[in-house]
């Protein structure tokens, strides 16, 4: 166990296996930061959230628990969490401590990428001067072999069979502009360049969310979705955009692709501030789907939404 107030900031994964090995890597550092009187926030999938709380006892009352199915079904939502929860405690004599499990063997393999680029991005996301510690479990029995090979290159340290290490891997580094896989099926294709085709767009982007059985609550968000992305579209980038539409298996997607180019790495992952002139638009879309897979680059940008049908 470390000292709770070493002023760093410790991105750190947890390889277990069963919750023999989970809770001998948790439970501890939680005992210890309570005894601490730090901050402790636990995110993690419910069944694993319950095995912890009930091995808790007498510190139960000062953990804060959060589903991070429901928090983290969209890993672009994650780091606004995590941000809101160092904000409230950034004065606390005792440095914070967050548990956050992303990653589980249920994702599908798109939102394996989108966690990989996730814990990649929360490098970037915190710097040495907010001393924190975010402790990161990975189910090494059930989780593929890239997927801890790409833990080990985004975390500092790795807790594993009883002893931490740092990780040789690691790298402080921004994620590359990918390309996102092909359709699988033949995609609806919608050309844009002017305001008067966004109600067109809102049109057709609700009849095929409704066709394929999108609930009705869930179709006006993926067309706010959309026309947050269009306007921004005529709003930064150049010569108008395309929207492509398509299902694939239980999963309806909607693909905006523009000339502009989103420099920021951390665009939409957290709320701006009252005063910024833009970038609530990317926020809110995170907010809206269930995945958001976004690549960059000089020569344009493509952002690719899901929505889970029924």
């Amino acid at each position: 166990m470390r000292q709770i107030d070493t002023p760093e900031y410790r991105h750190e994964a947890l390889f277990y296996r069963g919750d023999e090995e989970f809770l001998a890597g948790t439970l501890p550092e939680v005992r210890e930061a309570v005894e601490a009187d730090a901050a402790v926030l636990v995110a993690m999938p419910k069944d694993h959230a319950r095995v912890l709380r009930e091995a808790l006892d007498g510190y139960r009352e000062s953990v804060a628990f959060a589903d991070m199915e429901a928090l983290g079904r969209n890993p672009g939502r994650i780091i606004a969490a995590w941000r809101e929860f160092i904000r409230a405690h950034a004065g606390d004599e005792a440095a914070p401590l967050g548990i956050g499990e992303p990653v589980w063997p249920e994702r599908s393999d798109a939102e394996l990428v989108e966690c990989a680029r996730h814990e990649t991005l929360l490098n970037l996301a915190f710097t040495h001067e907010t001393p924190w510690t975010l402790l990161c479990p990975y189910d090494a029995d059930r989780l593929p072999d890239d997927v801890l090979a790409a833990a080990r290159r985004s975390h500092s340290h790795v807790h594993e069979g009883g002893a931490v290490c740092r990780s040789e891997p690691y790298a402080r580094a921004i994620p590359g502009p990918d390309p996102l896989p092909a359709p699988t099926a033949e995609p609806s294709v919608f050309a844009y360049s002017g305001s008067g085709d966004l109600k067109r767009l809102r049109e057709l982007t609700g009849d095929r969310a409704e066709r394929e059985g999108l609930p009705r609550a869930r179709v006006a968000d993926i067309v706010l979705a959309v026309h947050e992305l269009a306007t921004n579209t005529l709003r930064y980038a150049r010569g108008g955009g395309e929207v492509r539409i398509w299902t694939e298996g239980a999963t309806l997607l909607v693909e905006v692709a523009d000339g502009g180019h989103i420099a920021d790495p951390l665009a939409g992952r957290d709320l701006p501030p009252p005063d910024a002139l833009g970038g609530r638009g990317l926020y809110l879309v995170n907010q809206f789907c269930d995945l958001v897979q976004l690549r960059s680059s000089p020569e344009g940008s493509v952002i690719r939404l899901h929505m889970r049908l029924g």
